[in-house]
């Protein structure tokens, strides 16, 4: 069975885009591992797909697969890409979407220079909810890594992260601390790992080792994630510019307990089809 895909990616994290609106889409884990296998593939970072809408205040249902094949709950690259695509594959005229995903429902606006935001919903700091295993609330902890303590914040943005702040980013021991706290204890579901260096309260620049996934050239999720750390440990402004690997971001939150809006592009890079 022949179906089209999209390939896209935001700031290089990269995504291969089913329509299941208009045609069947049927995937398994080790269909999703192929599709985003490299070498035997088409390569991507994650699999997203469009789905008709379950509730009458959604416009569309999505589903979003790590490499590896496991349904997340949430990307900001990847919900940006969505938005682009439903409009230029004519699946809807609106400015405004409503998507929905495992997680909850997220609000999507297409503005005029190409710039996608996504309304990430507000931070969650309640351990119990990231889930992060800490008997009570903190805006940061001292956690044991192998013998290190290692100081973090915890935040769910849809998705579980740590944030730790860096003196330089690109010495940051993304590769050897990521894995680590990526699986650690304390975060049943796993945690997406930051690695922040804040350049100033406006401006920060952002590493992130992404669950199931290994580190990646941007994550919109946790570049959310950062600010609202950064916001909550006094350190940052309601305004943050966050330099990534791939590009820069733009996240607006006005206190910890508003929403977070991430701004950024949306890019196609092909079209095809794959026999599934």
């Amino acid at each position: 069975m022949q179906v089209r895909f999209a390939k896209m990616h935001g700031l290089g994290n990269d995504f291969v885009v089913f329509d299941a609106v208009n045609q069947d889409v049927q995937l398994t884990g080790e269909k999703i591992r192929w599709i985003a296998d490299r070498k035997l593939g088409v390569g991507c970072d994650q699999v997203l797909v469009i789905r008709p809408a379950t509730d009458a205040d959604i416009d569309f249902n999505y589903q979003i697969y790590n490499s590896t094949g496991e349904e997340v709950e949430q990307c900001g690259n990847g919900a940006r890409c969505i938005g682009k695509f439903l409009t230029l594959n004519g699946l809807t005229n609106q400015t405004s979407i409503n998507i929905k995903t495992i997680s909850g429902v997220y609000q999507i606006y297409l503005h005029e220079d190409d710039m996608v935001t996504v309304n990430m919903g507000a931070p969650i700091f309640e351990p119990g909810e990231i889930p992060f295993s800490a008997d009570t609330q903190a805006t940061s902890y001292q956690i044991d890594v192998e013998g290190e303590r290692v100081e973090i914040g915890a935040v769910s943005m849809g998705n579980p992260h740590a944030v730790l702040q860096v003196d330089d980013i690109n010495k940051a021991p993304v590769d050897i601390l990521g894995p680590k706290l990526e699986k650690h204890s304390m975060f049943p579901n796993k945690a997406n790992v930051g690695f922040m260096q804040v350049l100033s309260p406006k401006h920060i620049a952002l590493r992130v080792f992404e669950r199931h996934v290994g580190e990646t050239s941007a994550c919109g999720s946790g570049a959310c994630a950062a600010v609202a750390i950064g916001q909550a440990q006094g350190l940052l402004d309601k305004n943050v510019t966050v330099d990534l690997l791939g590009g820069s971001l733009q996240i607006e939150c006005e206190n910890s307990a508003a929403p977070v809006m991430m701004t950024g592009p949306a890019q196609y890079s092909f079209e095809g089809s794959l026999n599934l």
